[in-house]
């Protein structure tokens, strides 16, 4: 698990609303990165790590009220000490109710190297981002990948029972379903979430195994993404792979050996009345004075702000870029603009990273060089861990949010910009290219990554748009944003387990077909 400030907030364990169709102790939830991680705290005792947020915390809170199971692969140094001897924990530790059972797999060295940086990292990441030159076919990839599917699935084969629901999640889990399916008990329903995009079928068929992984996830009873464009990318892929498959392009469903698969977008959304609970906190406030004053940000000057993994897929040095045309361009914004850039390493072992995580420093070297002063730096930049409190405080304190990814599933980043903003007066400029995008698009100032004059222009007029035009755009957004949260989407996904797990007779006579 890597650690991150990228948080996408915490969630309020109280204010989590009923879900239907939620499963009880039949709930089964599988994911690589688990929810609690045990530590070492160098010999002194053993430390917990708890849920940073977002997808983790959401989902942490649904386990809480229903007392399901977790399985994670168990990463923590501490992990193997506290478990029982089937590797099962409860969890959270030291609470009386609201708890439930996670469940650790252990993987060795080889297969994190070869299953998680290989096969995840350097064949679907790239390829599901578009990004085929970094794609690595090695052999030993998909051979770990297979395997270590299949000890998530042999864990769901032991704790399953006839009215489990099986929730696999992402891109690391793409065979289990399949896996499962024939030696499961019969009415076990399995969904897969998938949180990157699904590409074209051109851009998927240079997939090394694609019809494998697509094969594996018509394993799945429900098969969900976060806009509907994905849905249709995977349903022509399957399509154009597998001859055998009947695509249901009304219904958006796929009848596959015997078996229906349902294809179905659910945009993720944030916790977002707890951000804005936490941005204007007196911490909020107390970090933000100490920032500014840090980097001589005074209270006449623009702030624009930008929080991002150190991912290829992340388009900062397209941003870098950008930015250094605005200032060589626009005079009036030297020394009157500065804009803050977060980023979290991520990954550095793989070679694609740690060189682009490396360009990165070298593009704001060189631009501070450029046009700095003795008493103005244009460009923050930070890989420090920034707890939740200071994370939203840059949010609610910046006039611009640039988030400019070249591809991306969703990104959570905008929708924690606009949960945190207090005034409705803050500006989102954000890439065509992210899911988001499909969402929030009618009130955001969009971008092509790619059109460098453009993309500048555009943080031109947003740091110069007038308070009558940002205040109902940043409105109309924090409405959007507070109105699908994150529990929306929970509830919503289980809301549609609900209404499939009982066929109806059309759906009986196409899985005959």
């Amino acid at each position: 698990m890597e650690k991150s400030h990228l948080s996408e907030g915490s969630v309020d364990r109280g204010s989590t609303r009923p879900t239907p169709g939620v499963p009880g102790e039949e709930l089964l939830v599988l994911s690589n990165r688990q929810p609690y991680r045990h530590s070492d705290d160098d010999g002194d005792g053993i430390t917990v790590d708890a849920p940073a947020g977002g997808l983790t915390a959401g989902l942490d809170a649904v386990m809480r009220q229903v007392n399901g199971t977790w399985i994670a692969w168990g990463d923590g140094d501490a992990d193997a000490a506290v478990v029982d001897d089937d590797g099962r924990v409860t969890v959270p530790p030291g609470e009386s109710d609201g708890q439930y059972t996670l469940e650790r797999l252990w993987l060795t060295d080889e297969q994190v190297d070869n299953y998680y940086y290989g096969f995840s990292n350097r064949v679907l990441w790239p390829i599901c981002h578009s990004a085929l030159t970094n794609v690595d076919g090695n052999a030993r990839f998909w051979d770990h990948y297979q395997g270590v599917n299949e000890r998530f699935a042999d864990a769901v084969v032991d704790s399953a029972d006839p009215r489990s629901v099986v929730w696999f999640h992402d891109y690391h889990l793409g065979l289990a379903a399949e896996m499962v399916q024939d030696r499961i008990p019969e009415g076990v329903f399995c969904i897969h979430t998938w949180h990157i995009p699904w590409p074209s079928w051109d851009v998927f068929r240079a997939c090394p195994h694609g019809r494998e992984v697509l094969r594996g996830m018509l394993g799945n009873d429900l098969v969900g993404f976060h806009v509907p464009r994905y849905c249709d990318n995977f349903l022509r892929c399957v399509s154009a792979a597998l001859p055998g498959a009947h695509v249901d392009w009304e219904n958006r469903r796929v009848v596959h050996e015997q078996s229906v698969t349902t294809v179905r977008a659910f945009p993720m959304g944030v916790p977002a009345d707890d951000i804005n609970r936490q941005a204007k906190h007196p911490g909020a406030e107390t970090f933000w004075r100490d920032f500014s004053d840090t980097h001589g940000i005074d209270d006449d000057t623009k702030v624009g702000v930008g929080v991002d993994r150190l991912d290829y897929t992340k388009g900062i040095p397209q941003r870098i870029e950008a930015l250094e045309r605005l200032w060589e361009s626009s005079s009036q914004w030297r020394e009157s603009f500065t804009y803050v850039q977060v980023g979290t390493e991520s990954r550095s072992q793989i070679d694609a990273y740690s060189q682009y995580q490396q360009r990165v420093e070298d593009a704001v070297e060189s631009v501070n060089e450029r046009f700095g002063t003795d008493d103005w730096q244009p460009i923050v930049y930070t890989t420090d861990y920034l707890a939740d409190e200071a994370l939203y405080a840059l949010y609610r304190f910046a006039d611009v949010a640039i988030v400019s990814p070249i591809r991306d599933g969703m990104n959570l980043v905008c929708q924690e910009y606009v949960a945190a903003q207090q005034d409705d007066d803050g500006v989102l400029v954000l890439s065509d290219q992210a899911g988001a995008h499909d969402e929030l698009h009618e009130w955001v100032m969009s971008i092509n990554p790619h059109d460098t004059t453009a993309f500048k222009e555009t943080v031109d007029e947003a740091l110069a748009m007038p308070r009558e035009e940002r205040r109902p755009r940043m409105d109309a957004l924090r409405r959007h944003v507070a109105t699908n949260d994150i529990s929306t989407w929970i509830r919503t996904i289980f809301a549609t387990v609900d209404a499939l797990r009982e066929p109806t007779p059309k759906d009986q006579h196409h899985a005959s077909v």
